[in-house]
């Protein structure tokens, strides 16, 4: 497992950092999350179809790229400092692991090479309710006509209410925790399936709330095995946890950015508030926060990476739930702190729709506890380093 980024991945962060410093500057990310859709459909059609980007992590044999989840996550960080809308991550992070990790080699070859191609965005819907593990499952697919018929709703899909394809978490009537989970892959204007925008925080990420009602699918549809649901459940939301991390990191250095640019032009008392000592110290703990998050997100994205290659490490794929926890726990506070500061340093401007500082607080607030809070991520951690997870 190598952690270092070679010459390949510093092409590909370079190359990002200049399409998103053309298509991504402050007012078209503004113009995109006022929009009806949440984000531009032409910037993510070049970077689906221009740039690949969609098909990074996919085989070869599916159509893409045949790179992995580092790659991923090195888009991830350029995306979170432009707080660009697009459905790269609910895609990238969330569906296209489901699928890849899937036994259902049918829906592989079907779904897989639409994705590498650029034909089409997907999500993950899951949680009922504002829990994040096994417990938001809580939409029920009932046997019927040797299919299942789905009922119920799930709440904050990522770009749910745009995206193309659905993976869908059930459970079956009855059945409680990990036990009767089962993940389906279905179109997103599939019968009985209705979709509504949620209003957010962070207006620069859209969900959606989606209804099912007597929705009719098959084992066709299946991606899990049974009893396998929720062990494919857990890994996905494992690895788009470090895809967050990731973006979260990006946002920090961004509000670090944004602030020493702005404190070295401020003045007071005849020169220039970068100066000061006070904010010196300031703006170095910034630094020191947005460093343990990279390095924290990096390693869990390289631990990503093993867990979807088929001869993949199996010692690193064991410390998968850990390096998630801990990647997810250092973004998200450093991230939060980061903006907190830069709203501070910028004085009353921090407050205003004009500066963009707020708009990285939100998304800091927003993706705080998104797929988990840091306290959530630290019980978790506790669990398993003693022993009391599986």
């Amino acid at each position: 497992m190598e952690l270092a980024l070679t010459d390949e991945q510093r092409m590909i962060v370079q190359s990002a950092e200049r399409f998103l410093a053309q298509v991504a500057d402050s007012t078209a990310v503004r113009t995109a999350m006022a929009s009806e859709r949440g984000h531009d459909a032409d910037t993510w059609g070049r970077i689906a179809r221009e740039l690949y980007w969609p098909a990074l992590a996919i085989p070869e044999a599916y159509g893409g790229l045949g790179l992995g989840f580092v790659e991923v996550s090195l888009l991830q960080e350029q995306l979170g400092r432009r707080l660009l809308p697009s459905p790269f991550f609910a895609t990238c992070c969330l569906a296209t692991p489901a699928l890849l990790l899937s036994q259902n080699q049918a829906l592989k070859e079907h779904w897989l090479p639409l994705i590498a191609a650029g034909e089409l965005s997907a999500s993950l819907a899951y949680t009922s309710s504002t829990r994040w593990d096994d417990g938001g499952v809580q939409v029920y697919a009932q046997s019927h006509g040797g299919g299942y018929r789905l009922n119920g709703h799930y709440l904050y899909v990522i770009d749910g209410a745009d995206c193309d394809l659905l993976i869908i978490a059930a459970r079956t009537p009855g059945s409680v925790g990990e036990a009767g989970i089962r993940l389906f892959a279905v179109p997103a204007d599939t019968p009985g399936i209705s979709r509504r925008k949620q209003p957010t925080l962070d207006q620069t990420r859209s969900l959606a709330t989606i209804t099912l009602k007597d929705v009719a699918l098959s084992d066709e549809h299946l991606l899990s095995e049974p009893g396998q649901g929720w062990p494919l459940l857990r890994t996905v939301l494992h690895m788009a946890a470090i895809g967050l991390a990731a973006e979260q990191t990006g946002g920090a250095q961004q509000s670090l950015d944004l602030t020493l640019e702005y404190i070295k032009g401020r003045e007071q008392f005849g020169r220039s508030i970068a100066s000061f000592q006070a904010v010196k110290h300031r703006c170095a703990d910034l630094m020191l926060a947005i460093e343990c998050a990279r390095s924290a997100s990096y390693y869990a994205a390289c631990i990503a990476d093993e867990c979807l290659k088929i001869d993949g490490d199996p010692l690193a794929r064991r410390e998968l739930a850990e390096a998630a926890s801990a990647a997810k726990i250092h973004a998200s506070e450093g991230f939060y702190q980061c903006a907190a500061e830069s709203i501070q340093l910028h004085g009353g401007v921090g407050f205003t729709w004009e500066y963009d500082p707020h708009l990285y607080f939100k998304r800091a607030r927003a993706s705080e506890q998104l797929l988990g809070s840091p306290d959530v991520h630290r019980e978790q951690l506790a669990k398993l380093i003693f022993g009391e997870c599986p």
